[in-house]
């Protein structure tokens, strides 16, 4: 009689245990068993990942780049298409392995995941009305400019000392300007580029782009913090990618002289404390 406390006692101790591996488990090893990379994109952002009209499939910049690096990795991507904000919440919950969704560094985000070395460097750029007199981001403080939920597009709108009107799409806030719900809208260059012209078309409300960047950010791949197996070979994967060429590539497929964004690449992949940058809080 006097041993079951005992064994009540090694009961708990096990299954204490068995609670406790999970947080011991290896998210590299998982995804070298699944031969699967689980990445979560934008559901529908081009030129980084949006349904194609014909095929109804995932493609852009960052579907590719999913697919290289999964390549690099020796297994196949999943690609989940997610919303702006939740690409944070995605992979701190361990449903997606990685986000490849223009994940820029902030100081906050930086808390909740772990960013890879950046493989690409933006801007978050403003666009007005062609008819407004404003020439930089000082000209706006106090308007209300458009910008997606949860990104750093709206953030560097509140540090401009502008009101942000969020929406769940560039989409939604390239309409808000257009029917005067915000006098402008706050995206990345790409974007912002593509939507200018798109203003130019019959029927539009023209656009301009103000030169002067409202923030200037790192670009990297988001996975969970305390993963350094899985870090590592992203890492890994990223540089060797860079030196063949293939991030190139794929950025002059979606982004480049011959695309309607006309932007050049002209960095190369490195660690993240070897830039020079002010990071967004």
């Amino acid at each position: 009689m006097k041993t079951r406390p005992t064994l009540r006692l090694a009961a708990t101790a096990i299954a204490l245990s068995a609670a406790a591996a999970p947080a011991l488990a290896d998210q590299w090893s998982d995804i070298q068993q699944r031969k699967e990379l689980r990445c979560a994109t934008f559901a529908d952002v081009p030129p980084f990942a949006a349904p194609d009209p014909k095929t109804r499939e995932m493609v852009g910049f960052d579907v590719d780049m999913c697919n290289a690096i999964a390549k690099q990795l020796g297994v196949k991507a999943t690609v989940v298409p997610v919303s702006v904000e939740a690409r944070i919440p995605e992979v701190k919950m361990g449903r997606v392995d990685v986000a490849v969704a223009n994940l820029a560094y902030t100081l906050s985000r930086a808390e909740q995941v772990q960013f890879s070395h950046p493989y690409y460097l933006a801007k978050e750029m403003l666009a007005v009305k062609a008819s407004d007199p404003g020439t930089k981001k000082a000209d706006f403080r106090g308007k209300r400019l458009a910008s997606t939920k949860g990104s750093t597009s709206e953030l560097s709108i509140k540090l401009n000392g502008s009101e942000p009107v969020t929406f769940q799409d560039t989409g939604s806030a390239y309409m808000a300007v257009q029917q005067n719900k915000a006098l402008g809208m706050v995206a990345n260059t790409m974007t912002i580029t593509k939507l200018v012209n798109q203003s130019k078309q019959a029927g539009a409300v023209e656009l301009k782009m103000i030169s002067e960047p409202m923030a200037f950010q790192p670009i990297g791949v988001g996975m969970k913090k305390d993963e350094p197996a899985l870090t590592a070979r992203i890492n890994e994967s990223l540089l060797a990618l860079d030196k063949a060429g293939e991030i190139g590539k794929l950025w002059n497929k979606w982004l480049g002289p011959n695309t309607e964004y006309k932007m050049t690449r002209d960095e190369k992949v490195v660690p993240l404390s070897e830039l020079k940058f002010d990071p967004l809080p």
